[in-house]
């Protein structure tokens, strides 16, 4: 076949393939149009999961009338000075609106501030109709109907209506994060309403819309993030260690105000929380990253949902040092959600009574009324005080016989006089100055496991297993992180065969290698020399070990792989060499693991990613037994 000029539809259509994957792609590109032209409302309408219809109104600024046929045109775009790597707004090809029109039947209806009257035009299946005069408040109103009419082959890899309606609610949701002084309203006959009212722009602004979107939990169970490192300003929140999805879709990162899912970033998250999370559990965090365009490139991918940062290190290493420190500086918290728990597990029941049926169930004692013969059973009756046994139907005093209220059956409670609870945990410091405290004064162990702890508020139960195994972690992490980690001398030096570019990323990192035990050199072309390993590590598959350094040096330019072995050799250590469940302690110990807990960083979970302790408010005590 010859080469030939393809016809301006199929270049559409090709474009289309490439930016309109489903409706929500569809939904994406008109908001993010409507928040470039200074929207402050915009009003999303939807039908059939967005393949039949889907309208995006907004109170922007407007096309004049003169600019309608441009702004279906390929490559016309008023967003894009001469600078490509000045990129200041969410679009910036001019591509967006000629694709949709080339696959489906567009329309545009538009009026500016200015404008007397609002103009009309519309595509259908890329060929352009005619402008036309039309009614309209100022702003915009992007209508698209029947998606994909114009390629049906695209309509077979379409999922069903309730999947492309939750794409695009997601969509939403995630620009609209970025944006809290917008009002965003996302209705539907194939959706239940999302409305997002707005806000400001002011970090508590900011806070509420996260909350609009992900929950009012996330904000009492997320820490704030404020870092600047060369250029880059990171803002925003995570989640504290104990506050965890089962996925990592609530992760939300934007570069200067745009959406993206950077595998960079995700990765940065997880090397973040790798010590306090519990395994296949991930971290909830909106980030927000400004910087200057200038550094990072967003003309990466189709869709403008990948960006790359000319630094990656310096961008890895803000994230990771930001949240780290954001979590040492949080000190001790809980989660909501373990008091939650709590409540839930406490909510008073009907006492068994050994009987068929339910405790005030009127149809049982009906039946066992009819089915007696001789009238009322009090054996059977659900009203009875106490588990009494009877002889026939007369009424001898169980107490004396059987239990009740008698005294030889009440003898088991009459142990002599016991010390108070303060007495017992607190002998030797002043309850007072401990209530004080973030974990209280310990006021007994129970079942050899947990300490039980009071606070002027709250009761806090420890898992002194647990928690002591994290304080011992982080004191072997400080030790082993302190100074050079202790190496031991290979008898005959490992050669390892490998691609150049992959030895010459492992001789350019050789000196932090050798920092963590590992001796690293050059050994002719495409080979390196190993002559020491961690003593920590003992046997190894060096091999292995450095085939995975250099797989993550060539993705993310470190050498955590090593570190993170290391650190799991730390957790193994401090897992057997902490206080056992089943240990008793006496009241100076409870305490003193208490004070250990509230001065280490991260001790709200165990190194398994377990939470060391719970949290119940007195209120929330108050209202188990109904005082609220």
């Amino acid at each position: 076949m010859p080469i030939r000029q393809l016809s301006e539809t199929m270049i559409n259509q090709i474009a289309a393939g490439e930016v309109i994957e489903r409706p929500a792609s569809v939904v994406k590109e008109l908001v993010e149009n409507a928040l470039d032209a200074g929207a402050s409302r915009i009003e999303i309408v939807t039908s059939g999961g967005g393949l039949n219809l889907i309208r995006v109104t907004d109170d922007g600024s407007g096309i004049p009338e003169p600019e309608l046929s441009l702004a279906i045109a390929r490559h016309c775009t008023s967003k894009l000075a001469e600078d490509i790597n000045d990129i200041r707004s969410l679009g910036f090809r001019g591509e967006a609106l000629p694709s949709i029109g080339s696959v489906s039947r567009l329309s545009i209806r538009s009026r500016t501030a200015l404008g007397d009257s609002a103009a009309e035009i519309g595509i259908e299946g890329g060929r352009v109709l005619p402008v036309r005069p039309a009614a309209a408040n100022r702003g915009t109103t992007v209508e698209v109907r029947d998606l994909f009419f114009a390629t049906p082959a695209r309509l077979k890899f379409m999922k069903g209506e309730r999947a492309e309606s939750s794409a695009t609610s997601d969509v939403v949701k995630r620009i609209a994060i970025a944006f809290p002084a917008v009002r965003f309203t996302l209705t539907g006959s194939d959706r239940s309403t999302l409305e997002l009212p707005a806000t400001d722009d002011s970090p508590e602004g900011s806070l509420r819309r996260v909350a609009q979107v992900m929950g009012g939990e996330f904000p009492d169970n997320s820490i704030a993030i404020d870092a600047m490192r060369e250029g880059v300003h990171l803002t925003g929140h995570v989640s504290i260690p104990s506050f965890t999805r089962a996925n990592a879709l609530q992760q939300y990162a934007y570069v200067n105000g745009r959406p993206v899912r950077d595998k960079l970033i995700a990765g940065a998250i997880r090397g973040a929380f790798a010590d306090v999370l519990p395994r296949d559990r991930h971290a909830v965090t909106v980030l927000f990253f400004s910087l200057d365009p200038a550094i990072v490139d967003v003309n990466v991918h189709p869709a403008k949902a990948d960006v790359r940062f000319r630094d990656p290190g310096l961008v890895r290493g803000l994230i990771v040092g930001a949240i780290r420190q954001a979590l040492a500086d949080a000190g001790i918290r809980s989660a909501t959600t373990g008091a939650a728990g709590m409540m839930a597990a406490f909510r008073p029941g009907a006492a068994p009574y050994n009987h068929g049926g339910p405790a005030n169930g009127h149809r049982s004692y009906e039946a066992s009324f009819h089915a007696s013969g001789s009238g009322f059973d009090p054996s059977r009756s659900p009203q009875r005080p106490l588990d009494m046994q009877f002889e026939g139907a007369g009424f001898e005093r169980a107490g004396k016989r059987h239990g009740g209220f008698g005294e030889p059956d009440q003898a088991a409670f009459d142990t002599g006089a016991l010390a108070s609870a303060d007495a017992r945990a607190g002998q030797s410091e002043a309850a007072e100055t401990l209530l004080g405290t973030v974990l209280g004064a310990a006021r007994a162990q129970v079942h050899e496991n947990y300490i039980v702890a009071q606070t002027r508020d709250s009761l806090v139960i420890v898992d002194q297993h647990a928690a002591h195994e994290r304080l011992v972690y982080e004191a072997l992490k400080n030790a082993l992180h302190s100074r050079p980690v202790p190496s031991q001398m290979l008898l005959l030096p490992e050669i390892i065969d490998l691609p150049e570019e992959d030895a010459e990323r492992l001789a350019m990192h050789s000196e932090t290698l050798a920092r963590f035990g590992l001796g690293i050199e050059r050994f002719g072309p495409g080979a390196v020399a190993v002559r020491e390993t961690p003593s920590m590590l003992g046997e190894t598959n060096v091999q292995q070990l450095v085939r995975d350094l250099a797989d993550e040096i060539a993705d993310n330019d470190t050498v955590d792989t090593l570190r993170e072995r290391l650190d799991k050799i730390a957790a193994t250590m401090a897992c057997h060499g902490s206080v056992r469940s089943g240990r008793l302690l006496k009241a100076e110990e409870m305490n003193a693991l208490l004070r250990q807990m509230e001065a280490t960083p991260g001790s709200g979970t165990c190194n398994h990613g377990r939470p060391t302790y719970i949290e119940l408010k007195l209120a929330d005590i108050e209202r188990l037994f109904g005082r609220r």
